[in-house]
């Protein structure tokens, strides 16, 4: 059945088709209210078609057709019939009715009486047989329902997402009822009961062999949500939840409904931006981004479009991830229908190459520049220090240097909390970054300033893809230690803050985001395993094998010397900048220029490193 619908004859023919079962409908009563009005002729000998007969029904034909287009009542799928084909239907018959009656009365052809009969009972058999054929396709569908599922939510979204489940194959479950915290128990909504209190989720999900839960809870607040989810996921039965997205910007809401994510389960508070402020700064100017490819780069990329930019110039030395930004964003621009005003800039250029840096930003004159190119891995430049002073501290330094020489106006850093009290080359190498940008002599044509904050959820090598792989692969999880506790936030999130911290840029500052509470990523590797719908230490083992090299425990967001204090947004904190002396700043980098491009061992070069940024 499924292949018939999906047919190119079902797909390009069917309103034809369905226009001809109304029409033969229409006919047939038409000619059984003749029949009716004339006791069927068992008295008055044989009917004789006349020619005023076939004109009349020829017309009744022809005005049924018109007004079929009209109603559009040949464009609604049976499947999903309700009142408002019902109501459209009833208005064609009434129109057809009322036409009808000033043509007999104008021709006397029928009998008024024998119009309302066959217009009648035209109406009902079109909605009789549209009803039988969704509850057949319901029945066909419902038979192949094994497994139960709960709603969570009997509100308005409750009753939404049962329809969704009921008029999709997607979805094969039977929905044995709703948990809701403010309906009574025993209420029925659309044949469904209400079995208890999102509290028994628990009980009532055993009790009826519950497998899949689907939570419908659009107006609760973020805590009552995240209280949910716990709710669901401790159970290891898989979740899903419907989430409300605007589209036609703004004008309808799509349903969406996926699967709960590890970022669902932070207590995030949501971002409130102030968009006037951000659009002041980038509407209409050249924007650059290095490391355009990466996680943040390529977010902080999306998010700046939305404020139409002249130009953006996306800059990276990975060549296969710039190319995939660039192509999504011409395939937005080709899904609204419309030419992409900002042009797209892409090029191939390493932060390293310092002459090469101040070409492109003396040819483009970006107004802002945000410096996301670093490398970032722990482990890996632990093992590569020379690599990570090479990139990022004198690559940084290049980009720097190039946007004060070119008076850009707008310098913005990406950091890191592995750059306070660093105890691994990655964070040693932020924190210089940081010294260099606070310790640059100029006039002040370039405001400079360094966004810091925790790790980003679902970013490239981050611990959430690599526990998502480890799950798939059946297991082990593997944690460094189930002491470990790290800040996370979302990639959007952290793109958005770093958008607005942008405004408040001024006098080489270092801003801080609010990351919130700290997670312990043994919880994590527990969330994630639930919502896989499995048990932890059962289905999926969590292994320690100890802390990384230049791995801390606990990871901070300030220095002690370093005065905060909060910006005009709540999740966005500031710290006074700190007075450094650029000649002992360029000393410091002409020692880790030698020890860098020296064959030294990796123990000293750390140990020099880590020496430099002491203040």
């Amino acid at each position: 059945m499924d292949g018939l619908y999906q047919s190119r004859i079902y797909q390009n023919y069917r309103s034809i088709l369905i226009n001809f079962i109304d029409l033969m409908i229409v006919f047939l009563c038409y000619g059984f209210a003749f029949l009716l009005n004339n006791g069927f002729f068992l008295t008055q000998g044989i009917l004789h078609f006349t020619p005023y007969i076939i004109l009349g029904m020829f017309f009744v034909l022809l005005l049924h057709l018109f007004a079929q287009l009209l109603f559009r009542t040949h464009k609604s799928l049976w499947t999903y019939i309700g009142t408002n084909e019902v109501i459209r239907s009833f208005m064609a018959s009434l129109f057809c009715t009322i036409i009808m009656v000033g043509f007999s009365l104008y021709f006397h052809l029928f009998h008024i009486s024998i119009l309302f009969v066959a217009e009648i009972l035209s109406f009902l058999i079109s909605m009789g047989i549209r009803l039988v054929y969704r509850q057949l396709k319901n029945y066909a569908m419902q038979s192949d329902r094994k497994k139960n599922a709960l709603i969570v939510g009997a509100g308005n979204a409750g009753y939404l997402m049962l329809n969704e489940i009921y008029r999709n194959n997607r979805y094969p479950y039977n929905v044995v009822g709703f948990l809701d915290d403010y309906k009574t128990k025993g209420t029925i909504i659309s044949g469904k009961q209400v079995l208890g209190s999102i509290d028994e989720v628990g009980t009532i999900a055993k009790e009826n062999g519950v497998e899949q839960f689907f939570i419908a809870v659009q107006s609760a607040s973020i805590e009552e949500k995240r209280r949910i989810i716990d709710l669901c996921t401790n159970t290891s039965i898989n979740t899903k939840i419907m989430r409300f997205a605007l589209e036609n910007d703004g004008q309808d809401t799509a349903i969406q409904i996926e699967d709960i994510e590890i970022e669902d389960l932070l207590n995030r508070p949501s971002v409130d931006l102030e968009n006037d402020e951000i659009g002041s700064y980038l509407k209409d100017q050249v924007v650059c981004v290095t490391g355009a490819g990466g996680s943040i780069g390529s977010e902080l990329c999306r998010q700046i479009m939305q404020y139409a930019p002249k130009q953006l110039v996306l800059i990276d030395i990975n060549e296969n991830n710039l190319y995939m930004l660039e192509q999504e964003f011409n395939r937005n621009a080709r899904k609204k229908k419309k030419e992409l005003n900002t042009e797209i800039i892409s090029l191939i250029v390493s932060i390293r190459e310092r002459e090469e840096m101040d070409k492109v930003i003396a040819k483009y004159q970006p107004s802002v520049v945000y410096h996301a190119a670093a490398h970032k891995h722990v482990p890996l430049m632990e093992t590569r220090p020379s690599e990570a002073i090479l990139n990022n501290v004198f690559g940084t330094k290049n980009v720097i240097d190039a946007c004060i020489k070119n008076n850009v106006s707008r310098f913005i850093l990406i950091s890191t909390d592995k750059a306070v009290h660093p105890t691994n080359v990655m964070g040693a190498t932020k924190r210089m970054t940081e010294l260099v940008l606070q310790s640059r002599e100029q006039t002040g044509q370039t405001k400079l300033a360094a966004v810091r904050f925790g790790n980003v959820l679902g970013s490239n090598g981050s611990v959430i893809p690599i526990f998502k792989e480890q799950i798939k692969e059946g297991g082990p999880v593997t944690i460094t230690d189930k002491r470990v506790e790290r800040y996370f936030m979302t990639i959007p999130e952290a793109a958005q803050l770093v958008l607005q911290a942008g405004y408040y840029a001024d006098q080489q500052e270092i801003f801080v985001l609010d990351m919130g509470q700290p997670v312990k990523i043994l919880k994590l590797a527990e969330n994630m395993i639930r919502l896989s719908g499995l048990v932890p230490y059962e289905d999926i083992d969590i292994e320690e094998i100890g802390l990384r090299p230049g791995e801390k425990m606990f990871e901070e967001l300030t220095l002690e010397i370093e005065k905060c204090h909060k910006t005009k947004n709540d999740l966005i904190f500031v710290h006074e900048p700190i007075h450094i002396d650029q000649a002992v700043i360029d000393s410091r980098l002409d020692t880790l220029k030698e020890v860098a491009t020296n064959s030294i061992s990796n123990e000293d070069m750390k140990s020099i490193l880590l020496s430099s940024i002491e203040i």
